[in-house]
Parts: structure tokens; sequence; C-alpha cells
């Protein structure tokens, strides 16, 4: 695959913690950042990357993930719609999470076990795609970034000061 390697924006970047616009051209240049977007994931050895993780405020994500069988999935979806299962069909999965933007620290996450993202491919073309397990997680993890969230932002405050803090740990020690 093609594609240039970025560098990973960090946790109180401002593009990471805003909404990102809308993909309006289905062009050359976003097949380019989608293959930016995959090789930065993979130098990082990530599962998923959205756009503002590489410092573009743009409506896109890659994946390259397993769902709860172990089967792997993997693509592009550019202005995700995230649908989740109603309430009475919801199932939690209270798994551990990290971030490419908090390199380092995980913590637990609840989040519904299966999801659903439509949106369109690079190309244009309507995309939809279902996710259980890590897949699943990826989806909503990746959807939150497009909206200015982080996964930490879904923490009691007292988890998130502890992920920030062996974050900030790591960074001084230069792991």
């Amino acid at each position: 695959m093609a594609g240039q390697v970025r560098p990973i924006t960090l946790v109180g970047t401002p593009v990471l913690h805003r909404a990102c616009r809308p993909v309006q051209e289905f062009d050359a240049a976003l097949a380019e950042l989608a293959d930016d977007m995959f090789a930065s994931m993979y130098a990082a050895e990530g599962v998923g990357l959205a756009g503002n993780q590489i410092g573009v405020d743009l409506r896109i994500f890659v994946y390259d993930c397993p769902d709860e069988d172990g089967e792997r999935h993997k693509g592009t979806v550019v202005n995700p719609v995230l649908e989740l299962p109603d309430l009475a069909d919801r199932r939690l999965d209270d798994s551990e999470e990290g971030c490419l933007s908090v390199p380092g620290p995980h913590a637990r996450v609840a989040r519904p076990d299966h999801a659903t993202v439509r949106g369109f491919d690079v190309k244009g073309n309507p995309v939809m795609v279902e996710g259980t397990g890590l897949l699943a997680r990826c989806l909503q993890h990746e959807t939150d970034h497009l909206e200015g969230k982080v996964y930490i932002d879904r923490l009691s405050a007292r988890a998130r000061k502890k992920v920030l803090k062996e974050y900030e740990e790591l960074r001084a020690s230069g792991e």
C-alpha cells in the first residue's frame, strides 16, 4: 500500500477536541489521504485511525481490525454515521481501550458490543460496516474522534486523571 506516514496528533492538540468537517470532495486527494492514514496507522501499530489523529479536520477514518470471531475487517469510512442497538437490546463490553493519540496507558471503557457505521468509501460509494467485539469498539472509538471526543472523555474524572498522569510520565521518560 502506498501512502506517507504522518505524525500522530496527541491529546491536547485542538484538532482532536472539536468536531471534524464533513468531506465534500471525493477525489484523488481524499484517496491519497486514506493511503496516508493507513500507512500512519500501521506504522503506529493501531487498528483504526481518524483524520484528526493526523491533524486533518475531515470526517474520515480507516480501520484494519478483527471482530469477536477473529475475522479481520479493513476499510475506509467517510462521513460516518454511527448506529447502536436500542437500549433494550444493548449489551455492554467493559474492555480495556487505548488510543494512538494517548500512547501508552489503557483504561476500561464500557461500550455496546455491536455497532454499525454507515457512510461512504473514498469514491463516494455507500458503505455499511457492522462490527462486534473489537471491531464494534473500533467503529465507536473512531467515530468519537470525528466528534471531537477522545476515549478518556468517557472516563470518570479520577480514571481520566490517572490515564493522563501515566501518559505524561511516559512522555517525560522518553518512552
